[in-house]
Protein backbone atom coordinates (compact mmCIF):
# COMPACT_ATOMS: atom_id res chain seq x y z
CA UNK A 1 0.00 0.00 0.00
CA UNK A 2 1.27 3.46 -0.84
CA UNK A 3 1.75 5.52 2.29
CA UNK A 4 4.22 8.36 2.03
CA UNK A 5 3.81 11.29 -0.33
CA UNK A 6 7.07 10.78 -2.21
CA UNK A 7 6.22 7.16 -2.97
CA UNK A 8 2.77 8.19 -4.16
CA UNK A 9 4.21 10.89 -6.43
CA UNK A 10 6.70 8.43 -7.91
CA UNK A 11 3.96 5.87 -8.57
CA UNK A 12 1.71 8.56 -10.04
CA UNK A 13 4.49 9.59 -12.43
CA UNK A 14 5.02 5.96 -13.53
CA UNK A 15 1.30 5.41 -14.11
CA UNK A 16 0.88 8.62 -16.09
CA UNK A 17 3.87 7.71 -18.24
CA UNK A 18 2.45 4.25 -18.98
CA UNK A 19 -0.94 5.83 -19.72
CA UNK A 20 0.65 8.15 -22.31
CA UNK A 21 2.59 5.28 -23.85
CA UNK A 22 -0.62 3.30 -24.22
CA UNK A 23 -2.18 6.20 -26.11
CA UNK A 24 0.59 5.94 -28.70
CA UNK A 25 0.31 2.17 -29.08
CA UNK A 26 -3.49 2.28 -29.25
CA UNK A 27 -3.35 4.90 -32.01
CA UNK A 28 -1.12 2.60 -34.09
CA UNK A 29 -3.27 -0.48 -33.52
CA UNK A 30 -6.52 1.21 -34.47
CA UNK A 31 -5.46 1.09 -38.12
CA UNK A 32 -4.61 -2.64 -38.03
CA UNK A 33 -7.77 -4.78 -37.95
CA UNK A 34 -5.79 -7.96 -37.17
CA UNK A 35 -4.78 -6.58 -33.78
CA UNK A 36 -8.26 -5.97 -32.38
CA UNK A 37 -7.86 -8.32 -29.40
CA UNK A 38 -4.59 -6.65 -28.43
CA UNK A 39 -6.24 -3.27 -28.89
CA UNK A 40 -9.08 -4.24 -26.54
CA UNK A 41 -6.60 -5.42 -23.91
CA UNK A 42 -4.60 -2.20 -24.11
CA UNK A 43 -7.73 -0.08 -23.81
CA UNK A 44 -8.75 -2.05 -20.72
CA UNK A 45 -5.28 -1.56 -19.21
CA UNK A 46 -5.54 2.15 -19.93
CA UNK A 47 -8.86 2.33 -18.04
CA UNK A 48 -7.34 0.48 -15.10
CA UNK A 49 -4.42 2.92 -15.07
CA UNK A 50 -6.82 5.84 -15.07
CA UNK A 51 -8.61 4.38 -12.04
CA UNK A 52 -5.32 3.84 -10.21
CA UNK A 53 -4.16 7.38 -11.02
CA UNK A 54 -7.44 8.77 -9.67
CA UNK A 55 -7.15 6.67 -6.53
CA UNK A 56 -3.67 8.03 -5.80
CA UNK A 57 -4.66 11.61 -6.61
CA UNK A 58 -7.60 11.49 -4.18
CA UNK A 59 -5.29 10.36 -1.39
CA UNK A 60 -2.93 13.23 -2.10
CA UNK A 61 -5.55 16.01 -2.05
CA UNK A 62 -5.45 16.55 1.74
CA UNK A 63 -1.67 17.07 1.58
CA UNK A 64 -2.04 19.56 -1.31
CA UNK A 65 -4.65 21.64 0.56
CA UNK A 66 -2.66 21.89 3.79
Amino acid sequence: MLTDRETMLRKLHELRSEHRDLDTVIERLVTHPLNQLQLQRLKKRKLLLKDEISWIETRMIPDDIA
